[in-house]
């Protein structure tokens, strides 16, 4: 579990976000990271299984280069990510989205 929660995100909540679960994803065309707030409680839909739950989320870059990015994950029935996938843009690390602000406050 520990595995996806590095690769999708899942980082360190900010203190006092039980119930967020974070991606980064950079979207196809551009060099923007955007971050991304699931709330676990409230935003999941229950999948055909009746045991699973899932999300879909259509992203957007602010810059007009960056395409649309269509997010899908799933969670098992105690609400912990089991798997995610992006269309049209890449998942990426914390770091990668903490280091492209960075670079946005210097220009």
């Amino acid at each position: 579990m520990g595995f996806f929660k590095r690769l999708f995100g899942g980082a360190p909540r900010p203190a006092g976000d039980a119930t967020g679960e974070y991606f980064y994803i950079r979207p196809d065309g551009c060099d923007e990271v955007v971050r991304v707030r699931i709330d676990r409680n409230n935003d999941l839909s229950l999948a055909d299984d009746n045991q699973t739950l899932f999300i879909r989320k259509s992203v957007r870059g602010k810059s007009y280069k960056c395409r649309p990015v269509e997010l899908e994950a799933t969670f098992d029935a105690n609400r912990r990510l089991q798997h995610a996938e992006v269309t049209g843009g890449t998942l990426v690390t914390q770091a990668d989205y903490d280091a492209w602000q960075a670079s946005q406050t210097t220009k």
